[in-house]
């Protein structure tokens, strides 16, 4: 499999990521903390998570639409593969998704059999996206086709849950993070996402200027939409403002929905609240 380079180098992303950086500035209003609150993926992945605190957890995204009438709730609730179950059972407010990681999160370094049915066991216990991530360990040695194929297969598994595929491009080039993001695309991602969070190095700028461009040239070519999530790192609000702001100075305002993009946090939705509130927020 051939797949072309990024068609710029890291200077003209640079200079590129300055003029949106502006922008960005621009776009730190209330409705645009709003807005990246309602695109939030509130996760909770710590060894230590139990049925009684991913229920607690659960319990307060339910909370919130009488907490706070008038503000969107969080887009979804992302937990391990065997704690899908206990947010499906304990869920019951509208328009919030349940997502699993699951293919041997977060090193991908396990039998493909066992990714696929990790996965596929996942959506079967009530997830409605399952994360991935991308196996570093074929795509630095160039075996893409290895890597297709396990991805295409995972999507086959899943039925119908959307699939986020997991670059870690912290530990990439941007060559590597343009290669990285089209594969994944035509393996059959709905969404591509920069980091698991679980290395030092997390989501950056950069990588989401790529990501952003491989996803318009996908769409330009097929007409097909697909997501982005940055992940990792990703804290304070005005961070959070300058990847949406990325996202639409790429691909569009369209693109500017939970169904499209994501973002990977859970301490920054406390920050939007108080924001947006003015008071200080604990709620999540």
């Amino acid at each position: 499999m051939t797949i072309e380079t990024c068609p710029l180098s890291i200077e003209d992303i640079h200079d590129e990521l300055q003029g949106i950086k502006e922008i960005a500035a621009k776009n730190n209003l209330p409705e645009m903390y709003r807005l990246a609150l309602s695109c939030i993926d509130l996760t909770t992945l710590n060894s230590t998570d139990t049925i009684s605190s991913v229920t607690e957890f659960t319990e307060k995204v339910n909370q919130f639409p009488a907490k706070y009438p008038g503000i969107k709730n969080v887009a979804a609730i992302c937990v391990y593969p065997n704690m899908a179950h206990t947010v499906r059972s304990t869920l019951n407010v509208p328009n919030v998704k349940i997502a699993a990681v699951a293919g041997g999160f977060p090193s991908s370094m396990t039998f493909t059999k066992i990714k696929i049915e990790e996965a596929h066991l996942a959506a079967v216990a009530g997830a409605d996206e399952i994360d991935i991530v991308l196996p570093l360990w074929a795509f630095l040695e160039g075996h893409l086709e290895t890597c297709t194929n396990e991805i295409s297969s995972i999507k086959k598994a899943i039925g119908d849950a959307h699939l986020k595929v997991i670059l870690e491009t912290g530990v990439l080039n941007v060559d590597q993070i343009w290669q990285a993001s089209m594969l994944a695309i035509s393996a059959g991602a709905d969404f591509i996402k920069t980091s698991t969070g679980k290395l030092p190095q997390a989501a950056s700028p950069e990588a989401a200027f790529v990501m952003c461009l491989a996803i318009k040239q996908h769409y330009e070519e097929t007409g097909k939409k697909i997501g982005f999530k940055p992940a990792g790192g990703i804290v304070t609000p005005e961070d959070a403002i300058f990847y949406l702001t990325i996202v639409q100075e790429i691909l569009g305002t369209e693109w500017l929905t939970p169904e499209l993009f994501r973002i990977g946090a859970s301490r920054l939705a406390n920050n939007l609240l108080e924001k947006i509130t003015g008071s200080d927020a604990k709620h999540f």
